[in-house]
């Protein structure tokens, strides 16, 4: 059975605590649940990971391409967090590795602060998900399985 790598990067872990007026009061396992039942719903197991650490990132997303090379995945949904607006590592890391990549954000970062609208990783996203909540993660595993059965990397 192919998978999909679900990946949730900086403070992620701290949903349903952290400002729930932007982000809601779904925790990180409430997300983890829907994107397990979402992935099942298309035949598809969900491997879920969170990460403080940028390079932890990094190896994930090459994980992932090389999961998907083999077959063995049909790409990664990425909530990087603040790393959006900072990594160029993380942007590389999913172009070096080919990754077939869906980028979600729960809150509308275009509405937010200036600094937020700018992402690091959209142009190496296949697609993109802002502001609509944790069922953001839905859209995007459904999106990348789209994009998966017609054989693309992009939208």
């Amino acid at each position: 059975m192919a998978s999909v790598m679900i990946l949730n990067g900086p403070n992620l872990n701290l949903l349903g605590t952290r400002e729930p007026g932007i982000y809601g009061a779904q925790t990180l396992r409430d997300v983890e649940d829907l994107c397990t039942r979402t992935a099942a719903d298309l035949g598809l197991t969900a491997d879920c990971r969170q990460s403080n650490h940028e390079g932890v990132l990094v190896d994930w997303l090459q994980e992932a391409g090389a999961q998907q090379r083999d077959d063995h995945s049909i790409g990664a949904v990425l909530n990087a967090g603040a790393y959006t607006h900072t990594s160029v590592a993380l942007h590389d890391a999913v172009t070096g590795s080919g990754l077939r990549l869906v980028e979600v954000h729960i809150s509308n970062v275009h509405a937010r602060e200036p600094f937020r609208h700018h992402s690091y990783l959209s142009p190496a996203a296949a697609g993109i998900i802002v502001g609509f909540g944790t069922e953001g993660y839905r859209l995007a595993i459904q999106g990348l399985h789209r994009l998966a059965e017609a054989g693309r990397l992009e939208a």
